[in-house]
């Protein structure tokens, strides 16, 4: 039927394939029918490994909300020097101890990326459109970006302040 997308364990599948062969080791799969359309729905698909840089939403200001309907993540929100201001377990199979819910909603503005601890995620998310890549997002100087060399070492840098932050917080 025109006008209905339905949310199945065959479409998470198809974007996972799809995931699994790019070189970003992610996929998107949009439910909005144009970059201007308002506002963006669409899963995004991830493999752990894959390395998102640290941004914002601030030029033009936008909210984006994250429900993880499958997998596990860390999300985690950063002051504008890059520390940790605060890191949460979301999803699947995490410790009671440490796990903090299904989802986020964030205000425009503040800096953050999310770090997929189990092998895949499968996330909805919503942000207001449209989608301008030239002022869609803010990256954080202090970040590697995705294609540069340091990007793993990053990642795993940050894992590893991850750990050190939910040992302080939930031990």
């Amino acid at each position: 039927m025109q006008g209905v997308q339905w949310i199945t364990d065959g479409l998470f599948q198809q974007v996972l394939e799809e995931a699994r062969s790019s070189p970003r080791k992610r996929k998107n799969f949009n439910f909005h029918s144009s970059m201007d359309e308002n506002p963006h729905r669409f899963l995004n698909v991830m493999l752990r490994g894959t390395y998102i840089q640290p941004h914002r939403h601030l030029f033009p200001p936008k909210p984006e909300s994250f429900l993880i309907i499958s997998g596990s993540v860390a999300f985690i929100i950063f002051d504008p020097e890059g520390q940790i201001l605060e890191c949460k377990l979301l999803g699947d199979d995490l410790p009671e101890s440490a796990a903090y819910g299904r989802g986020v909603d964030i205000e425009p503005g503040l800096w953050h990326t999310l770090v997929v601890l189990s092998g895949e995620a499968i996330c909805y998310e919503v942000k207001p459109g449209p989608y301008r890549p030239a002022d869609d997002k803010e990256f954080a100087t202090w970040a590697p970006t995705e294609k540069d060399a340091d990007a793993p070492a990053f990642l795993k840098d940050l894992e590893s302040r991850i750990r050190e932050k939910l040992k302080k917080d939930y031990s």
